[in-house]
């Protein structure tokens, strides 16, 4: 047992989670990474930006409208404005950990525009490697500040509640041994769900542990069936799928088929830079339908590829493309998670003593679809507010106490265990993915309950009870909705203009 009253954990260590650790003063911060770091994460594969009014003609005004008008009129608008308002200190606190985004010639912030932003508004690291860019910055301040230590290879197995309190975690360490982990308090910043499904852009590490931990605490979820694809991945065989970033499109870059036609602008007013729910679908349909779908790039970008767009070109060469001369094969995958663990404004849970930023926590500002970029600048807000939270109460100290005993059934994630779950994944892409229908839920419901009845290693019962509150929670809502889509209940339906929030105990209730 290690026992510390001074002591912060934080579990996870992409952007939010490191973001959370740098903005503490006073405390001792224990972050706990599932790989080693820079690995592992979500954020290090970000090719957008930051979104952030502050171009010319921009405001905050108009970014909060178009997020809200994206998240399909249910988002929370207090959470819009919360990180709209904050973006412009969210850059400039990156910029004092050493992040240096792309200028003009002129000095001005180099932004870009992606899908459904009214203006160029996003700010990026030269050019698609912002996620790395942020994060190499962010771990270089970790190193050297001495009142935070990283432990990489840890894993997150449950959280220990004492008195109605979160007071700590149990954890695997790499050589498998079980470490129960006490502390002042507790931030989840585990990352989304992505890997849940076979087609993901989303490292195989993003599997909602976070959200599974949360759960068996009894935390309060919330929006749970809105998993949001991203149109454009690499359709190449690689699993993770590459991703092309939808800058790509924000500089003019257009989708064809297989026939060489142009399908978006029959689609929707904004072409390709409409919501990312649309144009998913849209490239859905025409795969459905026997076609395979390319983003055209030659004639927007051309020869500047390599200097735009360094990351995508070299995953492009790795392949044997050359962007420049070849359209690239795209397909959606599942990319990020607008549902989770219910915070407040300064990322408290429903629990004392459990905060949440990142994508693991729900905060309402992404509704039913989130807007292109505000996820790194939600995870930048949250993070400083969760670490400012826990600095500005009175913590109570860790008690001493009894020895719980974790609910986790230990079980090797052998060979047998990894092709369940890439069945599991498959049943995700086909029966609960872009396009959805009762009986594909309630199919992949059933199945989820076979697995469920037999010794599942720990990684896999992760796996089938967050799948299994995503079903669960997209069979209630029975309407299409932002990224929510049901072909039995095509239409939007004024009775769901509204968010769902449940607890594991309440699903378990109503199974």
């Amino acid at each position: 047992m290690t026992h510390s009253q001074d002591t912060v954990i934080v579990i996870g260590a992409g952007i939010a989670g490191l973001v959370a650790a740098l903005s503490f003063k006073g405390l001792r911060v224990d972050i706990y990474a599932n790989a080693p770091m820079g690995q592992g994460t979500a954020s290090n594969w970000s090719q957008g930006g930051v979104a952030a009014a502050i171009g010319p003609g921009d405001s905050a005004a108009i970014h909060i409208q178009d997020s809200l008008i994206a998240a399909a009129d249910i988002a929370d608008r207090t959470a819009v404005e919360f990180i709209v308002n904050k973006a412009r200190d969210a850059i400039h606190f990156l910029e004092h950990q050493g992040v240096v985004f792309d200028h003009n010639a002129d000095g001005q912030y180099a932004l870009s525009r992606e899908a459904a932003h009214s203006f160029p508004r996003v700010a990026r690291v030269k050019g698609d490697l912002t996620g790395p860019g942020i994060m190499a910055a962010l771990q270089q301040q970790i190193k050297q500040r001495p009142d935070i230590q990283l432990h990489s290879g840890w894993k997150i197995l449950d959280l220990i509640m004492h008195d109605g309190r979160i007071i700590g975690a149990f954890l695997l360490d790499p050589n498998g041994h079980v470490h129960r982990k006490l502390a002042t308090a507790v931030i989840l910043a585990t990352g989304g769900v992505g890997y849940l499904y076979k087609n993901t852009s989303n490292p195989k590490t993003a599997i909602g542990e976070g959200i599974a931990a949360a759960a068996r605490a009894g935390a309060l979820l919330s929006d749970l069936e809105f998993v949001q694809f991203h149109p454009t991945t690499m359709a190449v065989g690689l699993d993770p799928s590459p991703l092309a970033t939808e800058a790509l499109r924000g500089e003019g870059a257009v989708l064809i088929n297989d026939q060489n036609e142009r399908f978006m602008p029959s689609i929707h007013p904004l072409a390709e830079l409409a919501p990312r729910d649309v144009v998913a679908r849209a490239i859905f349909a025409q795969i459905k339908s026997g076609h395979n779908v390319f983003l055209d790039c030659r004639a927007a970008i051309g020869s500047g590829f390599a200097e735009k767009f360094p990351k995508v070109f070299a995953l492009c060469q790795n392949i044997g493309l050359d962007p420049v001369v070849t359209p690239i094969p795209v397909e959606p995958a599942a990319h990020y998670h607008m549902g989770g663990v219910v915070t407040d404004l300064s990322g408290r849970t429903s629990i004392d003593g459990l905060w949440a930023c990142g994508e693991v926590a729900c905060t309402g500002a992404h509704g039913a679809n989130r807007l292109a970029s505000n996820s790194l600048l939600e995870a930048i807000v949250f993070g400083q507010a969760a670490a400012t939270d826990i600095m500005n109460i009175r913590m109570t100290k860790s008690p001493y106490a009894p020895r719980e005993t974790s609910v986790i059934n230990y079980v090797p994630h052998d060979v047998a265990m990894q092709a369940k779950e890439l069945a599991l994944r498959a049943m995700m892409r086909d029966r609960v993915g872009v396009i959805r229908h009762a009986d594909d839920l309630l199919w992949a419901q059933a199945e989820l309950e076979k697995l469920r009845q037999q010794n599942l290693s720990h990684r896999l019962g992760n796996m089938v009870l967050v799948a299994g509150m995503i079903i669960h929670m997209a069979l209630e809502r029975k309407e299409s909705r932002g990224s929510h889509y049901r072909t039995d209940y095509p239409n939007l339906d004024q009775a769901w203009c509204r968010r769902q929030s449940t607890t594991m105990q309440n699903l378990m209730e109503a199974a």
